[in-house]
């Protein structure tokens, strides 16, 4: 089995865990996850098996759609609902919605954020989760990230005996952004702290939400079906985002022994492109400056 099977991970569980579970209903080692999900957030998560787990880093560039909710009034050390409070500071007056609507509109665009210290980010080959769990404090590297929608969705709700205020969201994100930083930051904008008290991921590798399948799903497929059929994607939808390229015979005779193609091959086409047999994907070649050839950069099958 090799391809692409989007999964509705449930909130409660890790993405290694959704990992775990896949190795025994499918019977197989080979299988790995592209984005992880936190624990509490639910939603879509892409699963490589087979020959796919080389297409994962490409699942993983493509950008995410979330929907989630954050409360004024309290932070904690997790940025989500996760941690333990660290600062807390009752709303004597409920936010306008117009105030909440301009403080978002400042943080679309290409922004630059700081990992959560409750995060998988690796600083000196240690993650960030690491130096937390052990009450230390490290240099968090900046990154830019950029947040094509970050919209309220829902009217904001006061509650005065708490001094909170909440409201959803849906936002729309690059690689390597960190929603729960968005929420705080959000709050920052405003003077007050803030948490991101729910998330939802809608969109990952291409996939939608509604796209994806449970994990019970799939067991009850392969305890009736013993096959997941079309359920399993091709690689050709985890590449989507490349320009696909069908190879001829004698390109074919190249390509297949790792040999450089010509940029004849794609014409006019961007540094990188994917190469196609029969319609089948067999590798991923970037453009050499240096050889001024077509340079196989991942390759998923040689067979004819």
């Amino acid at each position: 089995m090799n391809g692409i099977i989007p999964v509705h991970k449930p909130a409660g569980m890790t993405s290694h865990d959704v990992v775990y579970h896949l190795r025994k209903i499918l019977q197989m080692k080979k299988i790995g996850h592209a984005g992880t999900l936190d624990p509490s957030v639910d939603g879509v998560l892409p699963i490589a098996v087979g020959r796919a787990t080389k297409a994962i880093e490409f699942l993983q560039e493509s950008g995410k759609i979330y929907t989630g909710e954050v409360t004024f009034g309290f932070a904690t050390e997790t940025e989500d609902l996760d941690g333990a409070v660290i600062a807390r500071e009752p709303l004597m007056a409920p936010f306008t919605t117009t105030d909440i609507d301009n403080a978002m509109a400042t943080l679309r665009g290409t922004i630059t954020q700081i990992p959560p210290m409750y995060s998988a980010v690796k600083v000196n080959g240690r993650r960030l989760y690491d130096y937390a769990r052990a009450g230390e404090t490290v240099a968090r590297p900046e990154r830019q990230v950029t947040i094509y929608r970050f919209e309220r969705t829902s009217e904001p709700l006061f509650d005065p005996a708490t001094g909170t205020q909440k409201f959803k969201f849906v936002a729309e994100v690059s690689k390597g952004t960190y929603i729960r930083t968005l929420a705080v930051d959000l709050g920052a904008k405003l003077g007050v702290p803030s948490v991101m008290s729910q998330l939802t991921r809608r969109k990952a590798g291409g996939f939608m939400l509604d796209e994806a399948f449970t994990i019970e799903q799939l067991a009850d497929k392969m305890a009736t079906d013993h096959d997941l059929g079309d359920w399993v994607k091709t690689l050709n939808a985890a590449l989507a985002d490349y320009p696909q390229i069908e190879l001829s015979d004698a390109e074919w005779s190249y390509a297949k022994d790792g040999v450089g193609l010509d940029a004849t091959v794609a014409p006019g086409q961007p540094a990188r492109f994917v190469s196609l047999r029969h319609g089948q994907v067999k590798a991923v070649y970037d453009w050499s400056n240096a050889k001024q050839k077509y340079r196989p950069y991942r390759t998923f099958s040689n067979e004819d």
